[in-house]
């Protein structure tokens, strides 16, 4: 069974991480959209409302489950018996940044490999940072939520 872990905060969970999640589905038996604490982000959405939003979309799809996990990304995906973490590209700096990450978590196990999806062009511009942004000035964002 391949099983991949789909990490991040998801604060909120956008139409770029949706499209990222849904390209990945054919690759893989099992996809856990891991929602991860990061000790360098202060969060707009409470944990519990980003579970629900998520659950809510992939109520009705089997292969994805949604988990929350405290500590690194490898250790978690090691508990969970997956050998892969899907992570969305938008543009050069998030390669870089994301490349950088990938190979530490090589480094720390062998045993994982990290997929890099480009999202598609039309998602480049959503950011979860900005649409926080959004948010915190009352502006609407339902166009960038799927």
């Amino acid at each position: 069974m391949k099983k991949a872990i789909f990490p991040g905060s998801f604060d909120p969970f956008t139409k770029g991480h949706f499209d990222i999640v849904n390209r990945a589905l054919p690759l893989f038996d099992e996809i856990i959209i891991g929602i991860g604490n990061n000790t360098t982000k202060q969060y707009l959405l409470p944990l519990a409302q980003r579970i629900e939003q998520i659950e809510i979309l992939y109520k009705d799809n089997s292969k994805i489950k949604v988990l929350t996990y405290e500590g690194l990304t490898t250790v978690f995906a090691e508990k969970m018996n997956c050998n892969f973490i899907v992570r969305g590209i938008r543009n050069t700096i998030d390669f870089e940044y994301e490349k950088s990450i990938a190979e530490m978590n090589k480094k720390m196990n062998p045993n994982i490999e990290t997929i890099f999806l480009n999202c598609s062009p039309d998602l480049a511009s959503i950011s979860s940072t900005i649409i926080r942004e959004i948010l915190k000035s009352g502006g609407d964002v339902s166009q960038f939520l799927p």
